[in-house]
């Protein structure tokens, strides 16, 4: 039994937070998401002012015209400020560049080849000398000694040499207190393929007492664990009840620790179970279902906080978000179509082969049956026999979901010929 995080009231499934709140949404938001009515504007919540952030409205109202698709995607940024080399990557802004003479932009292919580049050779771990937009940046540590310093130099040095593959760490060296962090959500998870970052800081009782842990959440609640306000609910960070090794121990526990139990404990298959209590249904039929809806709502917000970091990378990892996204962009777009067709959130998604030879073999077979077509071994039963329905906002929710992801993707140069061909496809007959 797993000692996380706690605190729900009877009538709140997955808790609430006490803390003083400056990245919660709106109630109007969050009950605008829960009925289905998704705005296209990104209305991510500032991590320093109270109000929301919102994009330009300008081309807020975005709709595919197939006589010039590039030019419907140019109306999306329009007046918008891209950052320095972001418009040679983007075809139609090539051409305006070329007003003001040759050699001002980069192509595509080098603009591509650069974000491939900065990506491979992105470091799990390393230092910088700042951190202005880290959340503790302007809390100061306090007076500490050399052992303090000691037992830090020896955590970074455990994140060097010990870091799974699926997290990145960066640390100040003008402040040894500040440690940001980020991690790729596991796969056959709800969280697969997201990036989630922390920042963190070490008190000055430090290692007597645990770090103190930050979740960049944009104003969502995508997990028991990891509240709305930031709070990461972890018996390891002391703010969760434990037991023995799940507490914080000033002799062995480290950071690595923390960020390994984050990853395994918390991005689980099923966080509905990580909520007390709610692990005893975890064997009965009513607790599965309940399970599987709140799977559905948590990738619906795994992609918000993607388009989140797209659009507001935290500091010294812009690399990192540009080149993962680049890499992943066309994995996540099959995924959310499929978890639109049915299928179960966090399966394993058909390769594109996979799915063009069964498509030959259902056409060839179409033309002597008229049986039905078999599920997939993959595909839960929402529709029917396991009495699971899923509502139709879901459907609305990733259909816009999937848009915004696609436009962001294809500014990174993610590789959406296949999604782009589709809805260019789609639209013909419309307007014809």
């Amino acid at each position: 039994k797993i000692y996380l995080c706690g605190g729900s009231s009877s009538g709140d499934k997955v808790g609430s937070c006490t803390e003083n709140n400056s990245f919660k949404a709106s109630e109007a938001e969050r009950q605008n998401f829960d009925s289905g009515e998704i705005e296209e504007e990104d209305y991510y919540i500032d991590d320093e002012d109270e109000g929301c952030y919102d994009d330009d409205n300008e081309g807020s109202d975005y709709e595919f015209d197939e006589s010039d698709f590039n030019q419907q995607l140019a109306d999306k940024f329009d007046d918008l400020d891209l950052p320095p080399g972001v418009e040679a990557s983007v075809p139609w802004l090539q051409k305006a560049a070329t007003d003001d003479g040759p050699g001002n932009f980069k192509s595509m292919s080098e603009i591509e080849d650069e974000i491939g580049k900065k990506y491979k050779f992105f470091k799990q771990f390393d230092t910088v000398e700042d951190f202005s937009d880290h959340h503790y940046a302007n809390k100061p540590v306090g007076k500490t000694g050399k052992e303090w310093t000691k037992r830090i130099q020896h955590d970074w040095k455990l994140l060097e040499n010990d870091l799974p593959a699926s997290i990145y760490v960066r640390v100040s060296e003008n402040r040894m207190d500040l440690l940001r962090a980020v991690m790729i959500g596991p796969q056959g998870t709800p969280y697969h393929d997201g990036l989630f970052f922390f920042d963190a800081q070490f008190p000055a009782s430090y290692p007597a007492s645990p770090p103190i842990v930050y979740y960049h959440s944009g104003g969502l609640r995508l997990n028991p664990n990891l509240y709305a306000c930031g709070k990461v609910c972890l018996s390891l960070l002391g703010t969760w009840e434990g037991h023995g090794c799940e507490k914080w121990n000033s002799a062995h526990s480290t950071m690595l620790q923390v960020l390994i139990s984050i990853q395994a404990l918390v991005l689980n298959e099923k966080p509905y179970f990580n909520e007390p209590g709610y692990e005893t249904y975890a064997n009965n039929a009513s607790g599965q279902r309940t399970a599987l809806e709140y799977n559905d709502t948590t990738f619906q917000y795994s992609c918000r906080t993607m388009l989140y970091s797209l659009r507001r990378a935290p500091q010294h990892f812009e690399d990192l978000v540009a080149g993962h996204f680049r890499e992943r962009g066309r994995a996540i777009l099959a995924a959310c179509k499929y978890y639109m067709e049915g299928n179960k959130v966090g399966s394993i998604v058909p390769d594109e082969d996979d799915e063009d030879k069964e498509l030959e073999s259902a056409n060839a077979e179409g033309s002597s049956s008229s049986s039905a077509v078999k599920p997939k071994n993959n595909q839960v039963d929402l529709r029917a026999g396991a009495g699971v329905v899923r509502p139709a906002s879901f459907k609305t929710n990733m259909e816009v979901l999937f848009e915004e992801l696609l436009m962001e993707f294809n500014v990174k140069g993610a590789d959406t010929k296949k999604f782009c061909a589709v809805k260019l496809k789609k639209s013909q007959p419309a307007a014809a």
